[in-house]
C-alpha cells in the first residue's frame, strides 16, 4: 500500500505551454517511487490521456459551481474516496516535486499525529519538456540553484496532511484565492500542528501568467474568489505561512522562534485559533489594524446602504 498519495486538479491541456508544464509536474511525482500514488481529478480536457500517458489514477466525476469550476471539497472527497495510503498530499498542477517531499512528510507523519504541511516554493521559467532520466533530481536542484527564485512567505502550492484530517471542507472553487488560506485556518483553529517545511522541502513553481482564467484575471480579481473568502468564514480567516507555528528541520518537528513580527500577530489571531471568536477578531483586527479596519468598515456601510435603498425601490 503506497504511503502517500498525491493528488490534483489539473487545467485543460489544450493550451500546449500550460500543458507541457503539467506533464513535467505530473512526471516528478511519478518518480518518486512505489510508495507514491498519483491521481488526476476532473474532466478537463487532456487529463484522461495524461493520467494514462504516466500510468496514474483518474477521477473524472468531479463535482462543480454554477460556473464549471471544480470543488475542492469534491477533489477531497474523492482522492479520499480511491486511496488508501495514510497521508494525502494535494498539490498545485504546476508544481515539481522531488524525493525530499516524501521524506519530510514520514517525519512529520512519525512525529505528530494531526498536522498540516506547508511551504514556500521556488519560482523558475520552464519552456519544455524536463528530463527525467537518471539524474533528474541533480539537475532539478542545480537549475533552481542557479535560476530560480524563492517566493515571499504567503501561500502554499501543496498541503500535505493525514487522512483523518480535513474530512469535511467548504464548496471552494479550485484555483482561486481564499481557500488555501482557510487551510491554515483551520489547522491553527484545530489545534494541528501547522508545519512550515521551507527548510526541508524545496519544490519548484513553473512560472506561468493567467491566460487559462477568465480575460486572463489573476485568480483574487475574481468573483470566486469573493465567494471563497466568504466561504471560509470572512476576510479574517485568510491565513498564510507566516501564520504556522511549527518547523521541521533536520527531520524534528520545532517551534517557530518568534520575533516582533510574528508576536504581534500572534496577538492578533489568539482570539480566532484560541477563543474561537470570530468577532472578538475582529475587534483585535481593528485594534492592530484601525486603518484597514475603518476602510473595510466603510466599504460594508456603502453596501448596507446599497441595499437598503434597493429594496425600497
Amino acid at each position: 500500500m503506497p504511503f502517500l498519495t498525491i493528488f490534483t486538479a489539473p487545467k485543460p491541456f489544450d493550451d500546449p505551454f500550460i500543458a507541457i508544464l503539467q506533464r513535467n509536474a505530473i512526471e516528478s511525482w511519478a518518480h518518486l517511487g512505489p510508495e507514491v500514488e498519483v491521481i488526476l481529478i476532473g474532466n478537463e480536457k487532456g487529463i484522461a490521456e495524461a493520467a494514462q500517458e504516466f500510468g496514474v489514477k483518474h477521477l473524472p466525476d468531479v463535482a462543480c459551481n454554477e460556473m464549471g469550476t471544480p470543488l475542492v471539497s469534491s477533489i477531497f472527497a474523492l482522492a479520499r474516496q480511491y486511496s488508501q495510503s495514510t497521508v494525502l498530499v494535494y498539490v498545485n498542477a504546476d508544481i515539481l516535486f522531488m524525493p525530499d517531499v516524501v521524506t519530510a512528510a514520514r517525519q512529520v507523519a512519525e512525529q505528530a499525529e494531526e498536522y498540516l504541511i506547508v511551504g514556500q516554493r521556488w519560482d523558475l521559467d520552464v519552456t519544455e519538456r524536463l528530463d527525467f532520466s537518471d539524474g533528474w533530481v541533480g539537475r532539478l536542484q542545480k537549475l533552481t540553484a542557479r535560476e530560480g527564485k524563492l517566493h515571499p512567505r504567503g501561500g502554499s502550492d501543496y498541503f500535505i496532511f493525514p487522512r483523518a484530517c480535513f474530512q469535511s471542507m467548504p464548496d471552494f472553487a479550485i484555483g482561486r484565492a481564499g481557500w488555501d488560506n482557510w487551510m491554515f485556518y483551520e489547522a491553527r483553529r484545530r489545534g494541528w500542528a501547522l508545519v512550515d517545511a521551507t527548510p526541508a522541502i524545496q519544490i519548484v513553481h513553473q512560472n506561468h501568467d493567467y491566460r487559462h482564467l477568465p480575460k486572463g484575471q489573476p485568480h483574487y480579481r475574481l468573483p470566486e474568489t469573493r465567494e471563497n473568502i466568504r466561504l471560509a468564514g470572512g476576510k479574517r480567516a485568510i491565513f498564510n505561512l507566516l501564520d504556522a507555528d511549527r518547523t521541521l528541520v533536520d527531520g524534528k518537528i520545532q517551534q517557530i522562534r518568534w520575533n516582533a513580527e510574528k508576536f504581534w500577530r500572534e496577538m492578533e489571531i489568539f482570539p480566532l485559533v484560541k477563543l474561537h471568536s470570530y468577532p472578538l477578531g475582529q475587534v483585535f483586527f481593528a485594534l492592530f489594524h484601525p486603518v484597514e479596519a475603518s476602510k473595510e468598515f466603510k466599504v460594508w456601510l456603502v453596501k448596507k446602504l446599497r441595499g437598503s435603498q434597493d429594496d425600497k425601490e
